[in-house]
């Protein structure tokens, strides 16, 4: 599935238009990003909860040379399910 595909399952979920369904979901992915930037994290109960993680850096190799390689400390997002979200992939 896309973002297009998912547009119109709300869409049609939230009985809107596309245009509206589209505009929402860029909004709340927009406002995601930009607090898991911040280093809030967002809980969504049921669904699960973003946030922000450091990787520290590290000393990695290149694979065809063997050579050394500095890694530079890096933020990564992470996202982890909630139980609802678990349970409905078990059923």
């Amino acid at each position: 599935m896309n973002k297009y595909d998912l547009v119109k399952l709300i869409a049609a979920d939230a009985e809107t238009s596309q245009a509206e369904a589209a505009l929402i979901l860029d909004s709340a992915l927009n406002i995601i990003m930009d607090c898991v930037a911040r280093g809030e994290k967002i809980q969504l109960l049921g669904f699960g909860s973003f946030e922000n993680k450091r990787r520290s850096a590290r000393v990695g190799r290149n694979p065809a040379t063997k050579e050394a390689v500095a890694i530079p400390e890096t933020n990564m997002p992470v996202f982890k399910p909630g139980k609802e979200f678990k349970d409905a992939l078990n059923r």
